[in-house]
């Protein structure tokens, strides 16, 4: 064996330097992995074939093998690293010969090309990069960074710091509407820099806080990187249990853990958000220190104003902070006090819904063991208390008349007044009316008034006159009057908002950002849908800003936009159902009114692909969305074929054995991660995501740890390969923008606090893992 070394090992070292050559050749990256996978499988073949590479395998006929399947130690928990003593073998590393190891690899690529990319479960989720793609990239040439980063000097540019903090705050913004680091950092590096070089920044700060900025699209979601990990982090997490519950001698993942073993992309992105927002947090204040401790590197800057009106301390903190702040505290009140809460008068028909924390008892002694280890004495004696009283833990029993009825009742008297949507939609008119109110302070007051007095005459009917088993007419009906005021009020509302360049510059992105995210996070829809909704929204935005710079109006584009709302609020509200053997008119109606918003949202939308394909935005939006999609899939090919070059000599399974040797597993998940830093000097996300996680995925998805911070600690820890030399594509982006003035050594030494920044960020995951899973177990899904 060469210089003492497993076969296996030398094999795995060969994929990695073909691999890095590969890159290193200049071609394109996608190429360059398939490439490198034939090279490398070519390479270990000749070798084996010579019986240069032998691999020390354990022999599985020796006695003392045998002792310890006696002992009770489970085959897939035997390897050499583990218990080095046993006796071995050498054999081959193609046992059967390269030429049966070629077949086989091309009959898995088939199969795995049909299941990941053409025709598998996962090709709905990751028709969702394509969306988001599009929508970042028209969001991007639709001018709204440019218009942002203008707008946020002006607020925080009086600050220390203020244009550093304004480029994270904008970052952050761009991150959650676009997802797209090289799109973000060329733009800013383009818009931003230059002024903060004119007002008399470090260009090592400028510098990093624009790069560091530019890659918090990969964390905040909608974020492309979640995506494409949460296409195979469910796989992977299922995987990793079902092995998990063989070792411990169950049958499978259902039965040791009592759920199902489910990992959604909703899911991530809820347990992202927060985890996005800690770390342009931190960027902020990093600027702000730096900005504090070097007055004279990060001074501070005058803005302009950015309202015409003349707005006094008192007025602003009225109306911005101080009401604002007593609607929502008063809605968390309300929701504390039961008047705001779930109207879900749905019940079960049969007994499944009991069984939720009861756990299947017909088990070995071995799996009930372990049962008993993961989820107390407690809850598997209630489980066995339940299963003899009367097999309720086992299946399901169908409910009679009386037990429905009286399940309905017992709903009906728990509902709260006032459902949570409701409050919601309400709640957010009444800000907007208080913002409106302070951006004009001096304008006159009763139309806002009219409005406010539309949503407490909702909030009062909706209490008092309606139940929770009013029908969607009815309530139509009650709350027509208060509907009307509250609609006035809000034309005139949006009216003064418009006339205040933060608002009007933010609100729009950001109508598409909760449209898009709200309806992931609540669990509404999957990110699929919700990405498509985004595309066209960002379609219909960019169209109704290449309007208003020609002067015309974008009425068309708005009535579009208010014909998707109606559709939302109609299918909320309504059964739009026409199968039904009977059809109430308040749904015939509804159903009709939705078809024609349908049928004028799609004109909108076609209008606004024509305008800007008269614009010549549409064409280049097109190709760049075909040219970065066509990269993501390209890669996610060759990554397979690379994998499959690792799995055929058994690099895979080597490399599994040795980190399932370890005891605790947050030894083998600080390995693993400390290798993912590692290898993002090298390599690209992308690679990462394909080529390292499918491998060591069983191990760490396996364990105890909860598989969205597992996923989220991996995302945040890919963001560093974007600002890490010599590879970090945020480097390369932002050095091709860049004055030249600004030097390579600048860009390096500004970047190397924000990714210490990252560390820390890690860290802070690490010892408070609450604030990746905190808005998952608050949502669900």
């Amino acid at each position: 064996m060469p210089f003492g070394l497993d076969g296996i090992e030398v094999g795995l070292i060969i994929v990695f330097l073909t691999l890095f050559a590969g890159i290193m050749t200049g071609f394109p990256v996608a190429f360059a992995i398939a490439g490198s996978a034939a090279v490398s499988f070519a390479i270990i073949a000749a070798l084996d074939s010579a019986g240069l590479l032998v691999h020390q395998a354990i022999d599985t006929f020796s006695g003392d093998y045998a002792a310890l399947l006696a002992e009770g130690v489970a085959r897939e928990a035997i390897s050499v690293f583990r218990y080095p003593e046993l006796p071995r073998i050498e054999e081959p590393l193609f046992p059967r010969g390269w030429e049966e190891a070629l077949s086989r690899n091309i009959s898995f690529v088939v199969n795995r090309m049909n299941e990941r990319i053409i025709a598998g479960a996962s090709i709905e989720t990751l028709l969702a990069v394509l969306m988001f793609v599009m929508m970042g990239i028209t969001l991007e040439r639709s001018r709204i960074a440019e218009d942002l980063l203008k707008t946020m000097a002006r607020v925080f540019g009086p600050l220390p710091g203020g244009l550093a903090v304004s480029i994270v705050v904008v970052g952050a913004f761009l991150a959650a509407s676009t997802g797209i680091v090289g799109a973000t950092v060329v733009t800013m590096g383009l818009l931003a820099l230059p002024t903060m070089l004119r007002a008399g920044y470090a260009p090592e700060l400028s510098t990093g806080v624009i790069a560091a900025s530019g890659t918090l699209g990969q964390i905040i979601p909608p974020s492309i990187v979640i995506v494409l990990l949460g296409s195979l982090a469910g796989d992977l997490y299922a995987s990793g249990q079902q092995q998990r519950a063989l070792l411990a001698g169950c049958n499978d993942a259902l039965t040791l853990l009592g759920e199902p073993a489910v990992l959604s992309v909703g899911t991530l992105f809820q347990a992202a958000l927060l985890p996005g927002i800690l770390l342009a947090g931190l960027y902020a204040a990093y600027a702000f220190g730096y900005a504090v401790v070097n007055p004279g590197k990060a001074p501070p800057v005058e803005g302009g104003a950015v309202s015409s009106e003349y707005v006094t301390r008192g007025e602003a903190l009225t109306w911005y902070l101080a009401v604002p702040v007593l609607i929502v505290a008063v809605l968390i009140g309300a929701g504390q006090a039961g008047i705001v809460g779930s109207q879900n008068l749905t019940v079960r028909e049969n007994t499944v819904g009991e069984r939720t924390n009861l756990l299947r008892t017909n088990v070995s002694d071995e799996c009930r063991d372990a049962m008993i280890e993961l989820h107390g004495q407690a809850r598997w004696d209630a489980s066995v208390a339940a299963r003899e009283a009367g097999g309720e833990a086992e299946a399901p029993r169908d409910l009679t008349g009386e037990e429905l009825a009286a399940a309905r009742d017992a709903r009906l008297a728990g509902a709260a007044p006032i459902g949570p949507a409701f409050a919601a939609i309400f709640g957010f008119i009444a800000i907007v009316l208080a913002l409106a109110r302070g951006v004009a302070p001096s304008r006159p007051a009763w139309p806002l008034v009219v409005g406010a007095a539309g949503v407490a005459g909702a909030f009062t009917l909706d209490w008092v006159a309606l139940s929770p088993l009013a029908s969607p007419g009815t309530r139509t009906l009650v709350l027509a009057v208060p509907i009307l005021a509250t609609l006035y009020g809000l034309r005139v509302a949006a009216r003064r908002l418009g006339h205040n360049d933060l608002i009007r510059v933010v609100f729009p992105p950001l109508v598409l950002i909760v449209a898009v995210l709200g309806s992931i996070l609540a669990g509404i829809t999957n990110p699929t849908p919700a990405a498509a909704l985004g595309a066209g929204g960002a379609i219909m935005l960019a169209a109704y800003r290449k309007l208003r710079d020609e002067q015309r109006t974008g009425r068309t584009i708005l009535m579009a936009a208010l014909a998707v709302v109606v559709m939302l609020l109609l299918g909320a509200n309504f059964d739009l159902r026409m199968g039904r053997e009977t059809v109430p008119f308040e749904d015939r109606a509804a159903f009709l009114v939705a078809m024609a918003a349908y049928h004028f949202a799609m004109f909108g939308l076609l209008y606004a692909c024509w305008v800007l394909w008269r614009t010549a935005v549409l064409g280049p939006v097109v190709r760049e969305t075909a040219k970065v999609t066509s990269m993501v899939f390209t890669i996610l090919i060759g990554s397979q074929l690379l994998n499959l070059v690792v799995i055929s000599f058994g690099g895979e399974h080597y490399i599994q054995q040795f980190l399932r040797s370890f005891d605790e597993e947050w030894k083998v998940f600080l390995l693993v991660m400390a290798i993912l830093f590692l290898l993002g000097f090298v390599l690209d996300f992308l690679e990462i995501i394909y080529i390292v996680v499918p491998i060591v995925g069983p191990v760490i998805y396996g364990g105890t740890l909860d598989p969205s911070w597992v996923t989220i600690m991996i995302a945040v820890n890919l963001q560093t390969s974007f600002l890490t030399p010599p590879f970090g594509f945020a480097l390369f982006y932002l050095r091709g923008v860049a004055p030249p003035s600004v030097t390579t050594a600048h860009i390096y030494r500004g970047i190397l606090p924000f990714v210490l920044i990252q560390v820390l960020g890690l860290g802070l995951l690490w010892l408070f893992p609450g604030v990746v899973t905190l808005l998952p177990d608050l949502i669900g899904n």
